[in-house]
């Protein structure tokens, strides 16, 4: 089994964010870095049964909390996808001065997103995985579609995310729409796996589609047929780990 030990890093907006690296027990295949969805945090199923999954097969993996959840200091209504993306990097950072060069990127949702757009700042990632993944970040918004005038002509509004009350900023909405992943997609220069539902109610198939059509070799993709999106029924979340390591295997490490 593998052991998990709490960290904390400096973000990219100052605050400090709660982290957890889930430590293999016996051999280090390598490291790396998991991106959470929207407001998930650290601690949701996805996140912590992946990495520890992943951890139980050797590779070590950072999860963190980003701005205003869980752990983490700071609001998370002054974050956007752009921070995100710059958290995600400065986690990485955090590894490669602790002595864990990464060399694999995971992102959930909004966090595959996330990791598609951090990984060509990170010269050390050699394969990223997707997992449920927007192909578009501004697709977050049919989350909150029927406020998103007032949000921009008010400023802010409060809105609900996955059953919880949080406040959106214009800012947010502004980020996500001017965010293009097209270019990231196109020149990640990496071997990328895109793992992804065909019965996802929350972010289309159609979005894996995008997102493979968009890549260049290598790329593969995974259908997790019979999962939802947020990976809470019995197993699907370790069968997402298992296939990530197998196939990240000849990447890892040095």
């Amino acid at each position: 089994m593998s052991k998990s030990v709490k960290i904390r890093f400096e973000g990219s907006t100052g605050d400090l964010l709660a982290g957890i690296v889930d430590v293999p027990e016996g051999p280090v295949r390598g490291w790396g870095v998991f991106s959470h969805g929207l407001t998930l945090g650290k601690d949701s199923p996805s996140a912590s049964r992946i990495c520890k999954g992943l951890a139980d097969l050797g590779v070590g993996m950072l999860r963190f909390d980003n701005l205003g959840l869980g752990d983490s200091a700071g609001e998370w209504s002054a974050g956007s996808f752009s921070v995100k993306v710059a958290d995600t990097i400065r986690a990485a950072e955090f590894m490669r001065a602790d002595d864990k060069k990464i060399s694999l990127l995971v992102g959930h949702s909004f966090g595959g997103a996330a990791v598609l757009a951090a990984a060509l700042s990170l010269p050390e990632v050699r394969a990223v995985a997707t997992v449920g993944a927007p192909f578009e970040p501004k697709h977050v918004e049919h989350m909150f579609d029927a406020e998103v005038s007032t949000i921009l002509s008010e400023g802010s509004a409060e809105v609900n995310l996955g059953g919880r009350r949080m406040e959106v900023r214009r800012h947010f909405v502004e980020d996500v729409e001017k965010a293009d992943l097209r270019d990231c997609i196109r020149t990640l220069h990496r071997p990328l796996m895109v793992l992804h539902s065909p019965t996802d109610n929350t972010v289309g198939i159609d979005n894996a589609s995008e997102i493979f059509q968009t890549a260049r070799h290598p790329r593969s993709f995974i259908s997790l047929e019979g999962s939802d999106h947020l990976l809470t029924g019995k197993g699907q979340a370790a069968r997402v780990a298992g296939i990530i390591s197998a196939w990240a295997g000849q990447y890892l490490g040095d």
